[in-house]
């Protein structure tokens, strides 16, 4: 690599890693303040918050890096061009194929992390996102009972505590069981605190008693205790298997369902829109950053206004991610559709491929031909040319 190389790859790369941390920090906070109810309403720790909102970043990055890397190309060739470098490699004689290496240098790099991602960090920072919000769940009395209120469950627990103590702690609990409708239990105690042991949630009473009631008796059994466990795990609704959804699942399993399956029976169309969007989405990095190398890659002097060709590269960027998403879409119900998930960013690639490489000499031959034109065009005769 040229010093000169160097020298592009350097300025590009900061503006990058600069972009790139402004985005994430910005819509990352977004994503924490949508969280903060894990916190203040449903009592959870400092940890898990943090947890459920670090298992997004990797979804972050793959939206945010294809847009860092346009970002960064524009304002590193705007930069060099502004301080009339671009003006002084051209007349050096530098290819835009040797300008364009350190750029793309970059786009590789981006490509290969935004690959990563989708192909395996993101999947299964979902999934555990999934495992999480599951046992976050499964934990009813943190997240769905009330104080002082009756609260009814689907899987048909009733619970009820009258207050919670400064420390936390439950006070006046009343549960009833029903179950199992051949026998009804009921728990009554004094306190209860919630613990967790080996990633299971219990419910630890004290100083109560439990009355069990057969169907076909009409005495009740009753046992008095001074400490009790309950697994909340049991009594959740979430009892039942968690179920994945596709873009929650490896890419393996993508490629593999099981053709059994339930959920790939019922969404067999999600199934082939999530593969091919974590196939494609790599190659928007090298699309955006090859269409803001074909709107500013050109050397122009300081009169020549570059806003146009932003704004042209700024629109052309957005068509482009749009067609991909309405492909995306459009693949649920078409799998035919996937030629435009792909056709989006690769054609994109190969017009400004043509552009950089062929464009200067486009516009040369069709100045040249104008100026022929206007050259053989017969001059207007001259007014009262024809009385005399």
């Amino acid at each position: 690599m040229t010093l000169i190389e160097r020298y592009i790859l350097r300025n590009v790369t900061v503006a990058f890693v600069a972009c790139f941390l402004a985005l994430t920090l910005v819509i990352w906070i977004t994503q924490i303040l949508r969280q903060l109810d894990l916190v203040t309403g449903q009592g959870q720790t400092l940890g898990i918050f943090m947890l459920v909102t670090l298992l997004s970043l990797p979804a972050l990055v793959v939206i945010i890096a294809p847009v860092a890397v346009f970002i960064a190309t524009l304002y590193a060739l705007n930069k060099l061009n502004g301080d009339s470098e671009l003006i002084v490699m051209s007349a050096a004689g530098i290819a835009p194929g040797r300008l364009l290496r350190p750029f793309m240098m970059l786009g590789l790099a981006t490509f290969a992390i935004v690959a990563a991602m989708t192909l395996y960090v993101m999947p299964e920072s979902f999934n555990t996102l999934r495992d999480v919000v599951t046992r976050i769940r499964a934990d009813f009395v943190a997240n769905i009972v009330k104080e002082g209120q009756f609260t009814t469950l689907d899987s048909g627990i009733t619970f009820h505590y009258r207050e919670k103590s400064s420390g936390g702690a439950l006070l006046g609990i009343f549960m009833q069981d029903e179950r199992d409708p051949e026998r009804i239990s009921v728990y009554i105690a004094e306190r209860g605190q919630t613990v967790t042991v080996d990633n299971d949630s219990f419910l630890v009473l004290e100083n109560g008693s439990v009355q069990r009631q057969e169907k076909n008796s009409r005495d009740a059994a009753i046992v008095t205790f001074q400490r009790y466990a309950l697994n909340l795990s049991v009594f959740a609704a979430s009892e039942a298997e968690t179920i994945y959804r596709p873009r929650e699942r490896s890419t393996a399993a993508l490629l593999a369902p099981d053709p059994k399956d339930p959920v790939y029976m019922y969404q067999g169309g999600r199934f082939r829109a999530e593969l091919h969007d974590r196939f494609s989405a790599p190659l928007y990095c090298i699309s955006f950053l090859l269409i803001a190398f074909a709107a500013l890659g050109e050397p122009r002097t300081t009169r020549q206004g570059r806003g146009v060709a932003i704004a042209v590269a700024v629109i052309a960027v957005g068509l482009v991610r749009i067609v991909g998403f309405f492909a995306t879409s459009a693949v649920v119900r078409e799998p035919l559709a996937a030629l435009g998930i792909y056709g989006a960013p690769l054609v994109s690639s190969a017009i400004s491929l043509f552009i950089i490489y062929k464009g200067p000499a486009v516009r040369r031959l069709t100045a040249s031909v104008a100026q022929t034109l206007s050259r053989r065009r017969p001059a207007a005769a001259p007014a009262g040319a024809g009385s005399a």
